[in-house]
């Protein structure tokens, strides 16, 4: 099957995509594009994954990079391969040929571009890095390799959308005690419940850095099985395991 890898736009100029679980070697669980070496999936099959976007970005695949991600606001400048050997939810680099990947199921890519001083990022972004500032750390390190914050396009990739994002009390009070303003991307569910708006809150963080433009392709990775792994939806239906999706990038 042939890969399905969507674009946007805000990249023009800029090779990237964002895969969705098509075109894979995977079975059972991860059936389709797995790339999440942390799964328990097979790992050659993974590989084999992983060497499909690599061609599909025509890059090496020694040079399909990804870190070890865990959730916080670190983030790495490559200079090379080896500079992604650490753990980190984002990435940025001014060298042409290497690959930046970033690995979500329900969390944010995000895919950054300065096309007028070629340089790129890409991002993980959960709840917990967007509340980090992982977003903001990724710019300001574009910033000091070079680029210029009024030239830097972002896009926000396949990710849980609101409607079936639903968190405990608990969960806003975090939010809120960052900022009371954060009450504007929780709607009222079930009883206590609330549903936040990731992608809502994602952009709000992007535009508030001053950057060119930001946007959500609007996939919501949870409502459509057929296309995204999702570990909220592996979570209700008590599946052993779930697949990761890749989004990349590259000069």
């Amino acid at each position: 099957m042939t890969l399905e890898i969507l674009t946007s736009d805000e990249l023009d100029g800029v090779r990237h995509g964002f895969f969705t679980r098509r075109g894979g070697a995977s079975s059972g669980v991860f059936s389709g594009l797995n790339c999440g070496m942390g799964s328990s999936d097979q790992a050659e099959v993974v590989a084999i994954n992983r060497a499909r976007v690599a061609a599909a970005m025509n890059v090496g695949q020694d040079d399909l990079l990804t870190v070890h991600q865990v959730h916080s606001s670190d983030v790495v400048v490559i200079e090379d391969a080896r500079d992604a050997h650490t753990q980190a939810d984002a990435m940025v680099t001014r060298v042409p040929g290497l690959g930046l990947g970033v690995l979500a199921a329900d969390c944010q890519p995000v895919l950054f571009a300065d096309r007028h001083n070629s340089i790129i990022g890409a991002a993980h972004a959960g709840w917990k890095g967007a509340l980090g500032g992982v977003l903001e750390a990724t710019i300001d390190a574009m910033v000091r390799t070079g680029a210029m914050r009024e030239n830097i396009r972002a896009v926000i990739g396949p990710s849980i959308s609101q409607r079936v994002y639903e968190v405990g009390p608990e969960f806003l009070d975090q939010f809120i005690a960052e900022d009371t303003d954060n009450s504007r991307f929780f709607a009222n569910g079930y009883g206590d419940r609330y549903h936040f708006d990731l992608p809502g809150f994602g952009l709000h963080r992007l535009r508030r850095a001053g950057i060119a433009s930001a946007s959500w392709t609007g996939h919501c990775t949870y409502s459509d099985p057929k296309r995204f792994y999702s570990y909220r939806r592996s979570v209700h239906q008590k599946e052993v395991d779930y697949g990761r999706l890749i989004s990349a990038i590259r000069l």
